[in-house]
């Protein structure tokens, strides 16, 4: 007789259990306090919906891409590498503005690997809606859906703001998106502009408030409210500049011969800046800026503080000079651009920014004591059920905020064969 067995491959689930889809909302230079003298209901309401940090801290150097890259990557500054807005080569003294290194992987892909790709890589699909860092590609991989910003994308457009989030919405009930972040340029924009003490400054936060309202509305209208966890944060605050006459402003070519002593900069950016001596100059350099300016703090790079988490990197250059709060760093001239700017250290209460997190794995009405953003990153990966990638976070700041019944562990391992055979049906042909 001939036995005929007809097989056909089916997936494995591995025992993963069915973790929630995953939203990060993150507006650009949302102060911690923001919300306190501007009408915002929504997030009011979602401080009693969800869950609510006092204030989160950034990483040192409190600008855009390097405190984002920290938050999708769970790793100190000098870790990941993105170590300033600006992708810059100290040798070739080129230098590109933020929104040119969106799409050039070389200025990201330092050997760290953030959450989308983690994800990805076990089996979650994954997307960014012009985040910082979304357009690259990590050791060859790329996020399986990116959006980056044009150097024209208008930061403040509300209708512009509630498409997106359509879009997005589209991206988690229609094709079944897992993980996705999305970025909005505000209040960081009116807050440079204008100031963050005026009125331009609340009617921006209101403008995010109504926002947020749309969002819940079209969570609810997509059948997401029980499939989708939401957390809304930011990368930095803003304080309002100084400036004469009220303070002696920071002119480091006051103190500083630039053409006999430096090789290369980057200052007039806020409250950080770098210096690349000439060759054998470093010294000099270090003593005529230490105590030039009362209000401007020098380090040589072997002496940055370790509570910075910099000194490690190698794109970090061979003296740093931080400004007091306030005390925008300038170089040969005063520039005056910013009303308000940020960079300035992280221990400052007007850096401090926001957490807010709502979803059918958070508590409601939790107020979490505050917490460095690096600790987010855990959080991400407790919430899609994902093994992290080695980082500098730690869960036990997060894991109050989660409900009771929450349990992340699969019932049976995850290492398992991707595909079984099974057999479902034998014929047996009996051949005369």
């Amino acid at each position: 007789c001939v036995c005929v067995c007809v097989c056909v491959a089916l997936p494995v689930r591995s025992g993963r259990k069915t973790f929630n889809k995953l939203l990060v909302v993150s507006f650009d230079g949302f102060r911690w306090d923001y919300d306190q003298d501007a009408d915002t209901p929504n997030l009011d309401k979602l401080a009693q919906e969800g869950v609510k940090a006092k204030y989160i801290t950034p990483p040192m150097i409190t600008m855009t891409s390097p405190s984002h890259f920290t938050t999708i990557t769970g790793r100190w500054i000098e870790d990941h590498g993105v170590v300033h807005n600006l992708m810059f080569n100290a040798t070739s003294k080129q230098m590109f503005s933020h929104k040119a290194t969106q799409n050039r992987s070389e200025w990201w892909d330092n050997g760290v690997m953030p959450l989308w790709i983690t994800a990805q890589n076990q089996g979650l699909k994954t997307a960014s809606f012009h985040y910082p860092g979304g357009g690259a590609n990590y050791s060859g991989q790329a996020v399986n859906r990116a959006l980056v910003e044009s150097y024209t994308h208008p930061d403040s457009n509300e209708t512009e703001w509630r498409e997106n989030i359509d879009i997005v919405m589209g991206w988690f009930s229609q094709e079944d998106f897992d993980f996705v972040t999305l970025y909005y340029g505000e209040p960081d924009n009116v807050g440079h502009r204008k100031g963050p003490e005026t009125v331009e400054r609340k009617e921006i936060i209101r403008q995010i408030d109504h926002t947020i309202g749309y969002l819940i509305e079209a969570i609810h209208k997509h059948n997401l409210t029980h499939r989708l966890n939401v957390i809304i944060t930011s990368d930095h605050g803003m304080t309002t500049i100084k400036k004469i006459p009220e303070v002696q402003e920071i002119k480091l070519s006051n103190y500083l011969a630039f053409s006999k002593l430096v090789d290369f900069h980057l200052l007039d950016y806020g409250g950080f800046g770098m210096i690349t001596p000439k060759q054998g100059k470093e010294e000099e350099v270090y003593n005529a800026l230490v105590n030039a300016h009362p209000n401007l703090t020098v380090y040589r790079k072997g002496e940055i503080p370790e509570s910075f988490h910099l000194a490690k990197n190698s794109r970090i250059q061979p003296i740093v000079v931080v400004g007091d709060l306030g005390f925008n760093m300038n170089s040969r001239f005063i520039f005056y651009v910013n009303k308000g700017d940020h960079g300035f250290h992280n221990g400052e209460m007007d850096m401090k920014t926001i957490f807010r997190a709502f979803g059918p794995d958070f508590k409601k009405n939790y107020l979490a004591e505050p917490f460095d953003s690096v600790n987010i990153y855990p959080l991400m990966c407790r919430l899609l059920g994902v093994t992290p990638a080695p980082n500098n976070g730690s869960l036990s700041f997060t894991e109050g905020m989660l409900v009771d019944s929450f349990d992340p562990a699969p019932t049976t391992p995850a290492i398992l064969m991707s595909f079984i055979l099974v057999a479902t049906m034998v014929f047996c042909i009996f051949l005369m």
